[in-house]
């Protein structure tokens, strides 16, 4: 048995470019940065962040076009995938290995409404997380009917 499965978590690097294929169905590509936080031999932190290219199909590429936008985070789980083809200009034969969306789950979402998931520059600070505002009644073990 054979397992291609890829699981990631991270940020856009910029907006999903939206196209249609001949045959009338969505593409959504992007690019998600991941981060890794580890030590070197002399013990001290290093930080270093992988590019992914990113794609959807169909009702997912659209939801993506609609909601996601640089910055933003989301989960994703998807397969790899590596298209080649033959450059029109040049003739060499090129290569882009991919992340073809199975499912995935929107992060956070910061407060105010704004859809991304990270301080844009020029922004004030770091996003606010929504507070949620749980009702005040209590419940007594009389209540629960077992």
């Amino acid at each position: 048995m054979y397992l291609n499965k890829v699981l990631l978590y991270g940020n856009l690097t910029r907006d999903p470019e939206l196209r249609a294929l001949p045959s009338g169905q969505q593409v959504a590509s992007f690019a998600l940065a991941t981060n890794r936080t580890y030590k070197d031999k002399n013990g001290a932190k290093q930080e270093a962040t992988e590019f992914h290219n990113v794609v959807a199909f169909g009702r997912q590429a659209d939801v993506i076009g609609q909601y996601l936008k640089k910055g933003r985070s989301v989960y994703i789980e998807g397969r790899i995938q590596t298209r080649s083809w033959d450059d029109k200009t040049s003739g060499e034969k090129k290569y882009r290995t991919e992340i073809v969306i199975e499912n995935f789950q929107f992060g956070p979402a910061v407060a105010g409404g704004d859809m991304g998931g990270a301080p844009r520059a020029g922004g004030k600070g770091a996003p606010k997380a929504e507070e949620i505002e749980y009702p005040e009644e209590s419940i007594s073990p009389d209540d629960i009917p077992f």
